[in-house]
């Protein structure tokens, strides 16, 4: 008997090698796998059909009806519970929400090769999640894709048949946020609301906002509902370029740097007001203005200008081309000191445009040559000052001290023959004596 067992007639070893080399040729072929759900009423199934080797084949999703959900990204069947999760050329798959006993069976992916590949899922549905208090999915409402930006949105996060009422916590992106919470009684379970109001800016586009049930029956696996929001705004534009001081026979790369949503492609490049007059050495790319070999004709005022369906920005880069600076030739006479005027001049020159000789001249040491002419002129200007004021300090002085006295010889010095007779004689004739002035100083 064991030798029936183990003894294999040339038929079968034929059999053998034939399933196995049907089996290989099966595993390098198209086929759909995908696996079995199972869900508690009133939660949300997700259906996955993934192949690992297409060839740019549609992939199907049936019920157990064999009505046809979707059909790649395509929904075929009118019901708002069921959406779709993702589709490719790998995968497809899609949601069930809200799921009753009625959807339970076998579900059907179908890969549309020649001949038609399917594989089948059963979709198995437990019973008593309602009647137990366990809060059901919950559902984000109120908003609208896509909002403007300063638009106000108001989310409100909605969870039924909870027994004790469950909390509902909001998280921006991975950041808790307040909420305003309603509880309203629904026979013996509770209906839990929870709202949050938003001012919406740019800085929310693409934001993630997530509203989660606590409950004492969900202290494993809290449920969730997720919005991310599409912000659409008006364009914001600057231009960056790529050279500080860019000079004749130089390259310059400006690029316009414009941010809305929806993008503002393509931007419009002109040049003082008009539109570029050299293309053959003006080249825009994308966002990109490209001047080769610069020369003095290409000095001016270039404008970028994005826009969308909800307004236009602008920005602008004002190009001055500067002389290649050249070396001073050597020279055997000293060199000629300049006047204040003159620095002065060859400042603001070299402050405007460079010299017209190509002669570079150093800023710096004509700035440190400055102070020294200020310092000498004020000195100048102290001394004159404090030189006045001594002038005039010493005429009130001098007006101040002015006087008038008679001398003893003045006195009588007409009928008297000698000093000494006109001192004596000065006694008497006080009265009718010639005045003498002198004055000190």
């Amino acid at each position: 008997m064991n030798r029936k067992l183990y003894c294999k007639s040339p038929n079968q070893a034929k059999r053998k090698a034939a399933a196995t080399k049907n089996k290989v040729r099966g595993s390098q072929s198209q086929f759909p796998i995908v696996h079995n759900v199972t869900v508690t009423e009133g939660g949300t199934a997700n259906m996955t059909c993934r192949v690992e080797h297409n060839d740019n084949t549609s992939l199907q999703w049936s019920n157990p009806a064999q009505q046809t959900l979707f059909f790649g990204d395509k929904k075929a069947l009118r019901d708002n519970r069921i959406e779709l999760v993702r589709a490719s050329w790998q995968e497809l798959t899609i949601s069930i929400s809200e799921v009753t006993l009625q959807d339970e069976g076998l579900y059907t992916c179908s890969l549309f090769t020649m001949p038609i590949k399917t594989a089948k899922a059963y979709l198995t549905v437990l019973e008593g999640r309602i009647h137990k208090g366990v809060p059901e999915m919950p559902e984000i409402d109120g908003l609208t894709k896509p909002v403007k930006e300063g638009d106000h949105v108001t989310l409100t996060c909605i969870t039924s048949g909870s027994k004790p009422a469950a909390e509902i916590r909001w998280f921006r992106n991975e950041k808790e946020i307040k909420g305003a919470k309603e509880v309203n009684a629904s026979g013996k379970t509770f209906t839990v609301k929870s709202s949050v109001q938003l001012q919406v800016d740019r800085d929310d586009d693409g934001v993630a906002y997530t509203c989660r049930v606590d409950h004492v029956a969900l202290a494993l696996s809290p449920q969730q509902a997720t919005e991310v929001l599409e912000v659409h705004y008006a364009p914001r534009v600057e231009i960056t370029h790529s050279a500080v001081h860019p000079q004749e026979g130089d390259y310059l790369k400006l690029e316009c740097v414009s941010k809305g949503n929806p993008s503002p492609d393509p931007v419009l490049w002109t040049k003082d007001g008009s539109e570029l007059p050299d293309i053959d050495r003006m080249i825009v790319e994308g966002r990109e203005l490209t001047i080769t070999s610069l020369n003095k004709t290409d000095n001016g005022t270039y404008r970028c200008e994005a826009s969308n369906h909800l307004g236009t920005s602008s920005a602008e880069y004002v190009l001055y081309v500067y002389d290649v600076p050249t070396t001073m030739p050597p020279s055997s006479a000293p060199p000629t000191q300049s006047t204040n005027s003159d620095t002065t001049a060859c400042l603001d020159t070299h402050a405007n445009k460079p010299a017209a000789t190509g002669i570079v001249r150093d800023p710096n040491a004509l700035e440190q040559r400055g102070p020294d002419h200020a310092l000498i002129g004020g000195v100048v200007a102290v001394v004159v000052f404090v030189t006045l004021c001594l002038i005039i300090v010493l005429g009130r002085y001098l007006a101040r001290h002015k006087g008038t006295y008679l001398t003893n010889e003045a006195k009588g010095a007409d009928d008297a023959p000698d000093a000494d007779t006109a001192i004596i004689n000065a006694d008497g004739n006080h009265a009718h004596a010639e005045e003498k002035k002198e004055y000190f100083i």
